[in-house]
């Protein structure tokens, strides 16, 4: 069973940084494309970005390019996602996901973690 658990949610004050983790299981992790979307409150999923399987490509949305790093460690099983600057309108639920095409927001999904940015 494909299991991704995400962590490291939390609040933050804008401007500030996040590091959120996926533990992935269940799965050959090394052998998918891995990406991050998010939902916020009353809109639907968002597409983040995506890394490939060996890391060395990475693609980002034009909202969060320049200020999230997505990376993984494929002897951990694990996807990260470095978010900086981050602002108001980052606030969302963030999900690790798998399947689907390269900029869409997959077939498979963790739990999420809450992101909230607040003064």
């Amino acid at each position: 069973e494909v299991q991704l658990v995400e962590s490291g949610g939390g609040l933050v004050q804008p401007g500030g940084s996040l590091r959120l983790s996926c533990a992935a299981s269940g799965f050959s992790f090394r052998l998918y494309d891995m990406k991050w979307v998010r939902q916020a409150p009353g809109k639907g999923l968002e597409w983040l970005s995506t890394i490939s399987r060996s890391g060395g490509s990475t693609s980002y949305s034009d909202s969060v390019k320049g200020r999230f790093t997505i990376s993984r460690d494929n002897a951990e099983n694990t996807l990260y996602l470095q978010m900086n600057s981050l602002k108001v309108e980052d606030t969302a639920m963030y999900y690790c996901a798998q399947g689907g095409l390269w900029n869409d927001v997959g077939t498979v999904r963790g739990q999420g973690t809450q992101v909230t940015v607040s003064s």
